[in-house]
């Protein structure tokens, strides 16, 4: 039940407009973009002298970016993000686009990711007479940018992918161009689209792009740098590629928003097999199906996976599980009582749906397990039978260190409790199942994917 224990990495987005100002297309986009970071946004344009216009704070898309001060910034490229912090912390100084002058003009930058090797580069600068006034990996990438001595800026982005190890998605605005590079082994999603009237976008997910009315030209290849400029689009392979491309499973499991087209895949369309998958899994190893009333899915992060399991196995389905959207963003809670009762505010059980009833809830993921274990004593407060839980992902044991805000190892449900049976006794439920990683290479057609938090396998 990832919501909120597994927190997205961020969203970034660059548009080249033929006509209109930039700054309201990129507001657009970062609204489609919104799931990806809830912490801060930001926008840079640059008008036709040059010059480099921002807008950037912390809070949602319509705390962040009011419409009517997006509005005046002016210029038809712009880059945007909308940040959640994954190592560096909430601070307002690490808000981005990050922006700095370079020995290639004014730059602004937007990563979507994490540079494994940030502190080792980090230490360096220092040691070279770098001031740092942020802890974001963003502003490192600005620092090793300007210290390259390449004469234009694809060669000293060259030289900068060659020192940061780790995963990133950018997106680049300098001297009237934009640029996007996206990492070596495509951990990180990247979109290149196509405005009406010869304009351009990219961005992280389809979806962004769908909000704008352009059409999605094709993914941006892992280590390809796009330049847009005023002959349109270059391609350059930066880096070579990874022998093996590793795209993060968990954009298909969870992260990505239904509707896009991640990796050549609709996301909804891959956790609906994911849960097609589980009951066919269930089959075969019982040779039956649960002896249940109700599909019941954990909003909405299990909804797809909750109907591709009642299709598979004919049990009825039932949203007896409902979500509040008026709830706000995600936040800590200091206790474990104030937790709980922040799991009630944002969700509810229908008393008339599943008491009396055997039930078998859907969800994508469990990671530390307090807001299931909170969910299951809703739904026998409520009065069900039973309560039978299956996960549409295998277990998460292992930490990510490429831009997934996620637990420490220990913390990581499955490990603090052993084994399946520990967690099933913890969460309370009377069963509980998780999907297989070959099952899940299934139902993701197997693509080549990173699953390190699952099998420990990292790509770098």
């Amino acid at each position: 039940m990832s919501s909120p224990e597994l927190k997205e990495f961020c969203g970034v987005t660059a548009i080249y407009s033929a006509k209109a100002d930039a700054a309201p297309l990129t507001h657009r986009a970062l609204f489609a973009l919104q799931h990806r970071g809830q912490e801060s946004a930001g926008i840079v344009t640059i008008d036709d002298g040059g010059r480099l216009h921002q807008l950037r704070a912390r809070g949602l898309v319509t705390e962040a970016l009011p419409l009517p001060r997006v509005c005046k910034l002016p210029g038809r490229r712009a880059i945007g993000h909308v940040r959640y912090s994954t190592v560096a912390a909430d601070r307002a100084e690490n808000v981005q686009p990050f922006l700095a002058s370079t020995p290639y003009g004014e730059i602004a930058v937007a990563h979507n990711g994490n540079i494994k090797n940030a502190a080792e580069l980090a230490g360096e600068l220092r040691q070279a007479g770098s001031i740092l006034s942020t802890t974001m990996d963003t502003e490192l990438l600005v620092h090793l940018l300007a210290r390259s001595g390449a004469p234009e800026l694809g060669s000293a982005l060259q030289q900068v992918a060659g020192r940061a190890i780790g995963a990133y998605s950018l997106t680049i605005l300098c001297a009237g161009r934009l640029y996007g590079l996206r990492d070596a082994h495509g951990l990180r999603p990247l979109v290149l689209g196509e405005l009406g009237a010869g304009g351009w976008v990219l961005a992280s997910e389809t979806c962004a792009l769908d909000a704008l009315g352009a059409r999605l030209v094709r993914e941006v290849a892992p280590g390809e740098l796009i330049e847009i400029g005023p002959a349109g689009v270059h391609s350059r392979q930066l880096l070579p590629p990874a022998k093996v491309p590793t795209p993060c499973v968990f954009e298909l499991v969870y992260f990505a928003r239904p509707d896009s087209i991640v990796f050549g895949q609709n996301a909804q369309a891959a956790r609906t097999r994911m849960g097609e998958q589980l009951a066919q899994q269930d089959q075969e190893l019982d040779g039956c199906m649960p002896p249940v009333d109700l599909v019941v899915p954990v909003p909405d992060s299990g909804i797809p996976a909750a109907i591709g399991y009642a299709r598979v196995s004919g049990i009825p389905y039932e949203r007896a599980i409902l979500r509040s959207h008026y709830f706000g963003r995600t936040f800590i809670l200091p206790t474990h009582d104030a937790r709980a009762q922040g799991v009630r505010l944002k969700l509810s059980v229908n008393r008339e749906l599943v008491a009396g009833k055997r039930l078998l809830l859907v969800d994508d993921s469990l990671v530390r397990g307090n807001t299931a274990r909170e969910l299951v004593r809703m739904v026998r407060e409520a009065g069900a039978l039973e309560v039978w839980l299956r996960v549409a992902s295998p277990p998460l044991r292992w930490p990510c260190y490429l831009g997934i805000d996620m637990p420490s190892r220990q913390e990581l449900i499955i490990n603090a409790h052993g084994d399946e049976a520990g967690v099933r006794d913890h969460v309370g439920v009377d069963n509980l199942r998780y999907l297989s990683e070959e099952r899940l290479r299934r139902a993701t057609g197997n693509a080549a994917a990173c699953l390190a938090c699952m099998n420990g396998s990292y790509p770098l």
